[in-house]
């Protein structure tokens, strides 16, 4: 039926929602916010980053070599002047480790927007001030990490062009391009040939009429969508309080090649140090180079982790450390409202592993460090919670399996991600090598424990676009016993040898009615403009069914008449946060 037959439909439903919304008894208020924090910038801690440097001192980026890839913006007869670098006169960056590489041409200024992506990741100023906020203490993720902070041309030709071994433990680059280009595709043979993590913004979604951006869009790489700052004309709530990530800010998938990005998500609205204010601080705006900022500090801190505690070396091997990094942050990620694998609808779970906006969910540092310092198992009997880094050996039987014992499984969550490289060439122009790139099969199975040899498939994810799969599954039912099967997926034509990173974990289920379901314009309260969302989320949807949109309340696949039922059911809840 055409979207014009369907207009007065949805008229007369707009009426009811408007008495439902008038006759809606009063929510009831939930509890009053707690005084701001002293510690900045918060997305750090909602992040999960400041619990987790709490939980040890010593846990501040040392000895983990973070390279930072920025452009200068300025050039001379077509040569870059520098103006790539962080202004280093700033109290936050007293401290720091900075390492600069470039061609030494003269510096023509400084960039804000290395500036604030730098402060994030490394500063540290105990007397910082912000008119919005007031005094507070500003300490970045990783303030004892080394800085490299490399100008692109520089890093291109130096590094990627040659495929440069290198002390780097991560790269991250700010920024991305609409097309995978040789230097995309460069950076990736990089982080497959010597293991090293990339982390990489998707893009800045509608708004700035951003696709997928790459590197991140690319394979090897994790890509970092941003969670959006609520919306509050107040600016100390902004920087504390945050609900989803919204297509009209933060790009999402599938990419140009059917892949599911990005991986995770984060919070990216931070206090950045300024270069205009000797010793300012300004809000960076909720944008995904920011979040990839706070993505790239909990990943330094797993290296950190794993190079200090001899069991978790394995987890920085050259052969596929960089898959495992990425499934130790997907699989431990918080799901937020409305996650779903691939758009809305419910016939894509087992080909999209990823939702198209929130990717595997929002970083939790705290969980994905419980998660890696759970220790590595090899296959067979395994911890509830563990890792591993494997490999499927070219043989068209060849499986790993691990096998799981829950205890009251009624109550529990299994989550569990499979990673592994896409393979190039290692000479410009960096070729995709598609012979030696395997597809992966993930399985989740109950087992008899009276007859080990009889079981049955839960479920499973098998994409034959991405080289990430990812189950989260409700435990339900009479069984104990479970087990995770990686195997050549059915896309497999040929089965060359694949090394891949696994994680899993078994949980509490997550408390799913939160605020962020029905407040869809965060600004703190559920009223009419929420319905009104709703409403014309459910038209865009009737006429583009391709869209991402949320409002499908009751999870039934579709935005619909229910979940206007179920929204007016809220009206006038309050968050926390919002001050009348």
């Amino acid at each position: 039926m055409k979207l014009a037959g369907r207009v007065k439909p949805f008229i007369k439903l707009f009426a009811a929602v408007l008495v439902l919304i008038t006759t809606a008894g009063v929510y009831a208020e939930q509890n009053q916010p707690a005084d701001s924090q002293l510690l900045q910038p918060q997305a750090l801690g909602v992040a999960g980053i400041f619990a987790l440097r709490d939980s040890d001192a010593n846990l501040t980026g040392t000895g983990v070599n973070v390279a930072v890839i920025s452009r200068s913006f300025t050039y001379v007869n077509n040569q870059p002047q520098n103006d790539y670098k962080p202004q280093v006169s700033d109290k936050c960056f007293d401290s720091s480790k900075f390492v600069f590489y470039d061609y030494n041409q003269p510096g023509a200024g400084f960039c804000p927007h290395t500036t604030a992506m730098c402060s994030i990741l490394f500063g540290s100023d105990d007397k910082a001030y912000n008119p919005a906020v007031g005094n507070f203490h500003y300490s970045g993720a990783v303030p004892n990490a080394r800085a490299d902070i490399y100008e692109f041309g520089f890093f291109l030709n130096e590094i990627v062009l040659p495929q440069a071994p290198s002390d780097e433990d991560i790269i991250v680059a700010g920024f991305g391009c609409p097309d995978e280009d040789w230097w995309t595709r460069g950076i990736e043979s990089l982080a497959e040939k010597y293991g090293i993590v990339v982390v990489s913004p998707i893009g800045n979604g509608s708004d700035a009429f951003d696709p997928p951006l790459y590197p991140a869009a690319g394979a090897n790489a994790i890509a970092v969508g941003v969670v959006d700052s609520v919306n509050t004309n107040d600016e100390a709530d902004g920087f504390a309080n945050f609900s989803l990530p919204h297509p009209q800010r933060s790009s999402f998938g599938p990419t140009l090649t059917m892949a599911c990005k990005p991986d995770i998500v984060a919070p990216g609205n931070c206090l950045a140090a300024s270069t205009n204010k000797p010793d300012g601080y300004d809000p960076t705006g909720s944008w995904t180079s920011y979040a990839t900022s706070v993505v790239a500090g909990a990943a330094s801190l797993l290296i950190q982790t794993a190079k200090q505690d001899a069991n978790l070396i394995e987890a920085l091997s050259p052969n596929a450390g960089n898959c495992l990094i990425k499934a130790v942050l997907m699989n431990s990620a918080t799901k937020l409202p409305y996650w779903h694998k691939g758009r809305i609808e419910k016939d894509d779970d087992h080909t999209a592993p990823l939702d198209y906006i929130q990717g595997a969910g929002m970083l939790n540092a705290v969980a994905a460090y419980r998660q890696l310092t759970a220790g590595q198992f090899k296959p067979g009997n395994v911890s509830a919670t563990g890792w591993d880094i494997d490999d499927l050996n070219g043989s068209d039987k060849a499986r790993q399996i691990y096998n799981i014992h829950i205890e009251d499984p009624n109550t529990k969550m299994l989550t569990a991600t499979v990673v592994w490289n896409r393979h190039y060439s290692d000479k410009y122009p960096f070729e995709p090598l598609p012979d030696k790139d395997a597809d992966i099969r993930l399985e989740l199975w109950a087992v008899d424990s009276q007859n080990p040899d009889f079981g049955f498939l839960l479920d499973y994810s098998d994409s034959a676009s991405d080289n990430v799969e990812h189950i989260y599954y409700p435990i339900r039912g009479q069984y104990t016993d479970y087990k995770l099967v990686a195997a050549y997926g059915k896309n497999q034509a040929a089965t060359p040898e694949q090394n891949f990173a696994i994680a899993w974990s078994v949980s509490e289920k997550q408390n799913a009615d939160t605020i962020d379901w029905y407040d869809l314009n965060a600004d703190g309260i559920v009223d009419n403009a929420d319905a009104l969302i709703l409403l014309d989320n459910w038209m865009s949807g009737e006429q583009s069914p391709n869209t991402y949109l949320i409002g499908d309340l009751d999870s039934s696949g579709a935005i619909d008449a229910n979940d206007i039922d179920i929204l007016a059911q809220h009206i006038n809840q309050k968050a926390a946060w919002r001050k009348e």
